[in-house]
C-alpha cells in the first residue's frame, strides 16, 4: 500500500511539474500589453484631412506604440468643448478656434499640439465664366458663407487691401449647395482646395481660385491643428508623445504614399468616390509638411499674425502670446 500511494504521490508530482512547464507557454496574443484606449474627436466628417491618424490605426503604428485608438466624430457639441470636458483624448480643430476658445471670458484648458498642414489652403473661389480675379472684383457681387464674424472680417479685410467696398458685397447664408452653386446665382464661395476645389474641377465647374494667404499673409493660420486638454498633457505626457509619434508616422506614409493612403481612408469613408480621394490626397501629400522639415511643426509667427487680424478686426479683445496656444514639445524629434 505504501508502494502505490509513493508511486500515485510520484506520478501526482511528475503531472503537476508538467502542467506548471506547460503554463509557461502562453498563446502570443496573451504575452501582448494591454493597449491604452484613446479617443480623437473630429472636426467633422471624415476627410483626407484626416487620412494620417486612418492610416496610423490600420497599419499598426498606433498599436505599436501601446495605443487601442478609436476615431469618433463630434456628435454632441463642438469638439474644443468636447475636449476640454474629457469627452476625448485628442480632438482635431482649428487655430482660429483655439485663439477664440483661449481668450473668451470662460477660457478652455486646451492647446494645439501639431498642425496637420502647414499653410491655410483655403481661399474664395468663383465661376470662371464670371471674370472675378480679385477682392476688388467682389463689388456687387454675391457671397455665400456661414455667416460667423471671423469670415466677415476676413472679407473686409482683403476688399478693403485691394481698395473694394465691403458694403456693396452681398452676402447671404449657404444652404449647403457650395460650389454646385456657382453657375447660379452665387458669386463667391470660401472652400478648402484639397476637398472642394478638386471636387469642383471633377464635376467640370472651372473656378478661378484666390487662396487666402496669398492675398493677405496674415490669414496663412493654421488649419486643421491637432489639440488635447491641459490635464492631458500635465497627467500622461508619455502618452501624448506615443500619440504623436504614431501620427506623425501616420502623415508621413500619406505623403510618400498618397493613392494607397487614399484607400486606407476609402475603408472608413466609402461613401466617398476614390478617385476623388484619391486626387485630394495627392494634392495634400505636397501640403502636410510644406515648408517643414517635420511634419507637425508650429511657429510663433503664425499664431502672432493671426492673433494679431483677430485683435485689430475686433474678433477678440486681447492678444494672447503663441506660447499660451501651442506646443512642439510633444512631437517627435
Amino acid at each position: 500500500m505504501k508502494k502505490k500511494l509513493l508511486s500515485l504521490g510520484l506520478i501526482l508530482t511528475m503531472t503537476l511539474s508538467l502542467a506548471a512547464c506547460g503554463s509557461t507557454e502562453k498563446p502570443e496574443s496573451s504575452k501582448e500589453k494591454e493597449l491604452r484606449p484613446v479617443t480623437v474627436i473630429l472636426d467633422y466628417v471624415p476627410n483626407t484631412n484626416h487620412t494620417g491618424l486612418y492610416a496610423a490605426k490600420d497599419l499598426g503604428y498606433y498599436k505599436e506604440e501601446g495605443l487601442n485608438v478609436k476615431i469618433v466624430e463630434p456628435t454632441d457639441g463642438v469638439t474644443p468643448t468636447l475636449i476640454a470636458a474629457g469627452k476625448g483624448d485628442f480632438g482635431i480643430s482649428y487655430q482660429e478656434d483655439v485663439t477664440y476658445a483661449l481668450t473668451s471670458e470662460d477660457p478652455l484648458p486646451i492647446k494645439a499640439i501639431a498642425t496637420i498642414i502647414q499653410h491655410n489652403t483655403s481661399g474664395f473661389a468663383s465661376y470662371v465664366g464670371k471674370n472675378i480675379t480679385s477682392p476688388k472684383d467682389f463689388e456687387g457681387k454675391t457671397y455665400s458663407g456661414w455667416g460667423s464674424p471671423a469670415e466677415e472680417a476676413v472679407i473686409h479685410a482683403v476688399m478693403e487691401k485691394y481698395g473694394a467696398d465691403f458694403g456693396k458685397l452681398k452676402r447671404i447664408t449657404s444652404d449647403g449647395a457650395g460650389y454646385e452653386a456657382l453657375k447660379g446665382d452665387i458669386d463667391l464661395v470660401w472652400m478648402f482646395w484639397a476637398w472642394d476645389g478638386i471636387g469642383a474641377k471633377r464635376q467640370g465647374i472651372d473656378v478661378n481660385y484666390m487662396e487666402l494667404r496669398q492675398l493677405d499673409p496674415r490669414l496663412d493660420y493654421y488649419t486643421p491643428v491637432i489639440i488635447a486638454s491641459d490635464s492631458t498633457l500635465q497627467k500622461d505626457p508619455d502618452m501624448v508623445k506615443a500619440f504623436l509619434a504614431a501620427t506623425a508616422k501616420g502623415y508621413e506614409y500619406a505623403i510618400q504614399n498618397p493613392d494607397k493612403a487614399a484607400e486606407i481612408l476609402h475603408k472608413h469613408a466609402d461613401s466617398y468616390n476614390l478617385g476623388m480621394l484619391k486626387e485630394s490626397q495627392e494634392y495634400l501629400a505636397g501640403k502636410y509638411s510644406e515648408d517643414s522639415d517635420r511634419w507637425g511643426v508650429m511657429k510663433d509667427s503664425v499664431w502672432d499674425n493671426y492673433t494679431d487680424f483677430m485683435v485689430e478686426n475686433g474678433l477678440i479683445k486681447n492678444k494672447i502670446p503663441a506660447a499660451e496656444c501651442y506646443t512642439n514639445e510633444f512631437l517627435p524629434k
